[in-house]
């Protein structure tokens, strides 16, 4: 249906003039007529009787009155939703409970007048697709696969260093240290079900592995956080990492220890990712505030692979 036609009926039935209609909409009296012929056509039913003060409503009229006012609200509704700057600006965060929420938060309460959209989506491929696509307007990731650089036309920064610590159950041998290092992990299972192959944290992970000989095991499905907890709470010999901004909750009685990780301390990069020709204004605004309440990236004595998305 032509909505410009039904904006020209509402404009008709309020002046009760086709006259005052065009004159109200800009056009001729001749187009205010042609268009109401044409709605007339497509809804099989006349809209107006003539009058000597001007044009009334038929009772079809009158009965699609407040069908075509809606029809107008929906359409400005429609178009508001991809008009620059009227939008929400749309992030991913990937999982509630990790860092990037956090920051999305904070951002939130510095700028409450922004609408946000905040979506998770589980791997940077899908991301970048949906940065690439408009979908939305950015994303939090960690590292760049090896050898796998961003497509053109994606841009990024490193907007949060955080440091991991161990999560033990009280039995674990290292559940009374105030810190351990890296070298104190060497011979202990580190258990990590979340690990999926091709991620970029499982990358991350990797690397880890790789840099100073720990034992990470993925075995096992993810049952989420709350299965891992209990697991790490019961089993003396299992630890699990977590970052330091990272939300859990376990009951009580789990009596579970978050002992930082040091010497040297691994951190997890986490970088925001955009597309250059993004014009949503509030897309620049994020950015700045981010920088404004970044961290120290390069802290002396902390640890994050090579392959750490570059900006």
């Amino acid at each position: 249906m032509d909505l410009e036609a039904v904006r020209t009926f509402v404009a008709v039935a309020e002046a009760g003039q086709f006259q005052k209609a065009a004159a109200d909409l800009s056009i001729t009296q001749q187009a205010v007529s042609k268009r109401i012929a044409a709605l007339e056509r497509t809804l099989g039913v006349r809209l107006f009787t003539r009058t000597p003060r001007g044009a009334e409503p038929t009772i079809d009229g009158q009965a699609f009155l407040p069908h075509a006012r809606e029809l107008l609200r929906v359409g400005e509704r429609a178009v508001a939703s991809v008009r620059t700057g009227r939008r929400p600006l749309r992030v991913d965060v990937i999982a509630s409970r990790v860092a990037p929420s956090g920051l999305m938060r904070g951002f939130h309460r510095a700028h409450p007048e922004i609408d946000l959209d905040v979506v998770m989506l589980f791997d940077v491929e899908t991301a970048v697709a949906a940065i690439r696509s408009g979908a939305i307007d950015a994303s939090f990731r960690a590292v760049a696969m090896p050898g796998r650089p961003l497509p053109e036309g994606i841009e990024s920064v490193r907007v949060l260093d955080e440091p991991h610590q161990l999560l033990t159950g009280p039995a674990h041998a290292l559940a009374r240290a105030r810190s351990v290092t890296v070298a104190q992990l060497a011979g202990h299972r580190i258990w990590m079900p979340g690990l999926v192959p091709g991620t970029e944290w499982t990358a991350y992970y990797d690397g880890l592995v790789a840099e100073f000989g720990l034992t990470i095991e993925a075995t096992g499905p993810n049952f989420g956080s709350d299965t891992l907890l209990d697991t790490i709470a019961d089993t003396p010999a299992l630890a699990t990492f977590t970052t330091g901004q990272t939300r859990l909750v376990w009951p009580a009685g789990h009596g579970l220890r978050r002992i930082p990780v040091t010497d040297p301390t691994p951190v997890y990069p986490h970088s925001l990712l955009w597309h250059r020709d993004n014009p949503h204004p509030a897309l620049a605004t994020l950015r700045s505030h981010l920088a404004a309440t970044a961290a120290d990236r390069d802290a002396a004595g902390t640890w994050r692979p090579c392959w750490v998305i570059p900006r």
